[in-house]
């Protein structure tokens, strides 16, 4: 596929001396929904302002759409819509002329269809004469995502899109985000909600201390990265591992009624059949066995974990 947004060895230092990303390179590609993960002051925000010029780089390129963001930074923004962390909206105003006025600001000519077409897509269409101060927290996310959009962008960016959103709200959200990405968007979301990275992006990229430290296809991320695990429930408890079953590197539970083994699903062999007779050789009765894979939580954790 087409990179949209490339960004090669971007840095930026602030007057104090202290440095938020250092030397990132980042190519996103035409059409995905790529997940960007990482802990507060991980240097997020700052990639996603530097892209949208909100604040200038110290060094290294970026170019959107193929305009590069300072010497044609009109080109570039042009194609760029932001959506904001903060619920940054003119509460006397209606839903409708809100967005209007968003369209104008990048000098777009009215359309009244066109704004018509994005209201309904993210259910605000009923809403388009209301006053902003009048809507719910859900709603107003909806607003700033409808004022990002009103130029016609090609490039999404949402900063933390499902904050302050609860679990419904939240799932109706990554419903609009696909709906958005089918229309041809490219969407680059950052997300303390692991979940959501799971459920909507195609690819998950992490930072952390300004530095990205991969960017994976999340489906081969969770093959790669991801383990599988197998809980084996025992008729009685027990206080410790039989010597014989040493190899395996069990664990036992809490409750000393369950072992468990680790596993890495990409071996030839797992080692579970055998493991499952030595456990009965030992006199040990199972109840039940149960597997869990690894979650995008885990594996995320996990990287941070190593790169600190």
């Amino acid at each position: 596929m087409t990179a949209i947004v490339s960004v090669e060895n971007l840095t930026k230092t602030y007057d104090g001396g202290f440095q938020a990303l250092k030397d990132v390179s980042l190519e996103i590609e035409q059409g995905e929904i790529l997940a960007l993960l990482g802990p507060n002051g991980a240097g997020k925000t700052t990639l996603i302002s530097v892209i949208c010029g909100m604040i200038n780089k110290t060094s290294g390129s970026v170019t959107v759409g193929g305009h590069d963001i300072v010497d044609d930074f009109r080109g570039a923004r042009r194609l760029i819509g932001l959506v904001p962390q903060e619920l940054s909206l003119e509460p006397f105003e209606t839903v409708n002329n809100s967005v209007v006025f968003s369209r104008g600001l990048f000098g777009k000519p009215r359309n009244d269809a066109y704004i018509e077409r994005i209201l309904r897509q993210l259910s605000l269409w009923d809403k388009k004469d209301t006053r902003v101060k009048e809507l719910s927290g859900g709603m107003k996310r909806r607003v700033l995502i409808a004022k990002a959009l009103s130029h016609e962008p090609r490039v999404l960016f949402l900063d933390e899109p499902s904050a302050g959103v609860d679990v419904e709200l939240r799932k109706d959200m990554w419903d609009v985000v696909r709906g958005l990405q089918a229309d041809g968007v490219t969407i680059i979301l950052t997300t303390h909600y692991i979940e959501e990275a799971e459920a909507i992006a195609d690819r998950v990229g992490v930072i952390n201390g300004g530095e990205i430290l991969l960017v994976k296809d999340k489906t081969e991320l969770m093959d790669q990265m991801g383990r599988k695990q197998l809980t084996i429930e025992l008729q009685e408890p027990i206080t410790q591992v039989p010597d014989a079953l040493a190899k395996y590197d069990l664990v036992i539970g809490a409750d000393g009624r369950c072992l468990e083994f680790s596993y890495d699903t990409r071996g030839e062999r797992t080692g579970i059949t055998t493991l499952l007779g030595d456990v009965a050789a030992q006199g040990l009765v199972l109840k039940d066995v149960a597997t869990s894979q690894s979650s995008l939580e885990d594996i995320f954790v996990g990287l941070v974990e190593d790169a600190t």
